[in-house]
């Protein structure tokens, strides 16, 4: 009988108590995975693998996916100015569906009868993780040890070390996720509605305190250049940005939005380059875009980061956005100006070949040099025709 079950495995206390559990108490051949989507260090990958082999796996592998995870969605994100609610730059949660393609393809390749993940039955991950298993391997029995135990911190705690596992989970103020698009932050205040996050709770602390202009160098939409310097890729870009950004403490926030699963959901996050990506580059767009390839941008980038937080990334009308959104790009290219200031940013202008504001057509509230005055009264009076006919029957 095949026995041979993946863990998505974080090194964290939920899927810590997986693997004692799976093992122990199930049976199962308990082989760990972690995808990294470019949220973990080096040294911090050593440790998870080192914290699972103690725990009792028969084999531990990191999976990389970061350049993945950047080309086939952060780029599009950015194209599609993507902001859950207008606030949220869907950071973690945008890494869930490649970590779950990752330890699904991982799981099949080693001929896995089972694969397991550690998320509790209150919050989106569970479907996320389901959702893409249950597509793209449907012959794999899925295992959910916490979902369906119920069980309480404290009692995990307390079966790991009744098991000889003496680690410290003791539970943190704040519960923190980080990645390549942002970091989240969850805490006693974030599940209330009236409460903010205090200083402390945030990973990166206020460091600069002088303003510093950055400029950001923008090629058919993707972040090239910060300062005229060169990165390798999309990934290096971004964390670099993060590195300087962050100092200022800038992209901090509070989202409230609505989950898969129905009920509303509050989580802090600090964001420094996806923010400043996304708002440079929104504002490299108005002034290369015409006016409708901005409105139906709009229209579809919603709908792009709505289908992606509720787990719908496999969902064939994401590949023809993702289509429709990369043709957009064609003239989003130029330098953004940005100034730096603690806690906050200003976005303060471009330089573009493609600048539609240097038509020679006019200068808006200053000159006109493409028609003339009668032009525009008979422009005019040709568009009021039809409110002139509704006010003319329906007098009122």
């Amino acid at each position: 009988m095949n026995k041979k079950l993946v863990l998505a495995f974080s090194g964290g206390l939920d899927t810590s108590f997986c693997v004692k559990y799976l093992k122990e108490e199930k049976g199962y051949e308990v082989y760990t995975a972690i995808a990294n989507t470019g949220g973990f260090s080096a040294e911090e990958l050593k440790k998870i693998e080192d914290r699972a082999y103690r725990l009792g796996s028969k084999k531990h592998v990191t999976l990389d996916v970061t350049n993945e995870y950047y080309e086939k969605c952060v780029r599009y994100m950015v194209f599609g100015n993507v902001l859950r609610n207008n606030t949220y730059p869907i950071s973690v949660s945008s890494e869930r569906i490649f970590q779950a393609i990752a330890t699904i393809n991982y799981a099949k390749e080693i001929g896995a009868g089972y694969i397991a993940h550690g998320s509790t039955g209150a919050g989106n991950d569970q479907v996320r993780f389901d959702l893409a298993f249950q597509v793209l391997a449907p012959e794999i029995e899925i295992i959910t040890p916490i979902r369906d135990l119920m069980l309480s911190r404290q009692q995990e705690i307390d079966y790991l070390k009744k098991h000889g596992v003496e680690e410290d989970y003791t539970k943190m103020t704040y519960s923190i996720n980080q990645g390549l698009w942002g970091t989240s932050v969850g805490g006693k205040e974030t599940l209330t509605s009236s409460k903010g996050l205090p200083e402390e709770a945030y990973p990166s602390q206020l460091e600069a305190t002088d303003e510093k202009l950055l400029e950001l160098g923008f090629e058919k939409g993707e972040l090239k250049t910060i300062d005229g310097k060169t990165y390798k890729n999309g990934p290096e870009i971004i964390q670099a940005l993060e590195e300087i950004a962050s100092e200022y403490a800038v992209g901090r926030d509070i989202h409230v939005g609505d989950t898969i699963i129905g009920i509303k959901g509050r989580v802090g996050f600090e964001a420094a380059a996806p923010l400043l990506i996304i708002k440079a580059h929104h504002l490299l767009e108005k002034h290369t875009l015409t006016k409708w390839q901005t409105y139906w941008k709009e229209q579809l980038g919603n709908w792009y980061g709505m289908f992606l937080h509720e787990a719908l990334y496999l969902e064939p009308v994401m590949r023809n956005i993702e289509t429709f959104l990369e043709a957009t790009q064609e003239n989003v290219t130029g330098k953004v100006f940005v100034k730096l200031k603690p806690y906050r940013f200003e976005l303060q202008g471009i330089e573009s070949e493609h600048d539609l504001m240097n038509s020679g057509f006019g200068e808006y509230g200053e000159t006109v040099k493409a028609w003339t005055a009668d032009d525009v009264k008979g422009f005019t009076k040709i568009l009021s025709n039809s409110l002139k006919i509704y006010h003319t029957v329906n007098k009122k």
